[in-house]
C-alpha cells in the first residue's frame, strides 16, 4: 500500500476527459460522458452507461490496455448504470475475454466489472463461459460480427441450469456476442434476459 501511495504522489492520475490531475476520470467528466439507457440486443435487454465515444471510449480503451485505475472508475460507472436493473436472485456472468488478450492485459476486464456488479447488487458471480474461438470480435466488420456463432462453451452447466443470468461486458455493438453467450447459457437451462455494459457503439 505504501509503494502505491508513493507512486500516486509522484505520478498523479490525469483525467482522460479534461486533463486535470487527481483521478483517471473526474466526477465532472463522468457526469458529462454517461447517459444511462436501455436497449434490446439479440433478445437481451441491455442497460448501458453511455455511448462508446469521446471520453468514455478513451477510458474503455485505456482499461483494455491495462489501466486498472481506469477500470475501477468504469466499474463504478457500470454499477451505477445497472442499479435496480438486475433481477433478484440472479447470478452475474461476465462475457469472457479471449486468452491472448487476457495475457496482454494481465486480467479479464469483464470479469472485474462483473465482480463489481456482484458486490454492489449482492449477487453471486460465476465465470461460467469460456471462449472456444481464438479470435476476438474487435476489428471485424458488422456483417462478420453478426455471422459469428458458437464462440463460447459453458464451463458450469449444472450451476447455471434453472438460474436467471445477468451478462456483463464492456461494450456492445451488434449484440452478436451477447446473443452467442445467451444461446450457450440457455442451452444449459439458464434464463438470460438482462445484460449490463459500459457502452454501446
Amino acid at each position: 500500500m505504501w509503494i502505491s501511495d508513493v507512486f500516486s504522489t509522484l505520478f498523479p492520475a490525469i483525467c482522460l476527459g479534461c486533463g486535470r490531475t487527481g483521478a483517471p476520470l473526474c466526477v465532472a467528466c463522468t457526469e458529462r460522458t454517461t447517459r444511462p439507457n436501455k436497449m434490446d440486443r439479440a433478445g437481451v435487454r441491455v442497460r448501458c452507461a453511455g455511448r462508446y465515444a469521446g471520453t468514455l471510449r478513451r477510458a474503455i480503451l485505456a482499461y483494455k490496455r491495462g489501466r486498472r485505475d481506469v477500470g475501477d472508475v468504469l466499474a463504478q460507472i457500470v454499477v451505477a448504470a445497472g442499479a435496480d436493473f438486475a433481477p433478484a436472485g440472479a447470478i452475474v456472468v461476465p462475457v469472457p475475454t479471449v486468452a491472448s488478450r487476457r495475457r496482454v492485459r494481465g486480467f479479464d476486464q469483464s470479469a472485474r466489472l462483473a465482480r463489481a456488479c456482484g458486490d454492489a447488487f449482492g449477487l453471486p458471480v460465476l465465470l461460467a463461459l469460456q471462449p472456444i474461438a481464438r479470435d476476438a470480435q474487435r476489428g471485424r466488420d458488422r456483417a462478420t460480427r453478426l455471422r459469428a456463432r458458437g464462440r463460447f462453451r459453458c464451463a458450469a452447466p449444472d450451476l447455471v441450469a434453472g438460474t436467471r443470468v445477468v451478462l456483463v461486458d464492456d461494450v456492445v455493438t451488434t449484440g452478436a456476442t451477447l446473443r452467442d453467450c445467451a444461446a450457450t447459457l440457455r442451452a444449459c437451462g439458464a434464463r438470460v434476459e438482462h445484460a449490463i455494459v459500459i457502452a454501446y457503439a
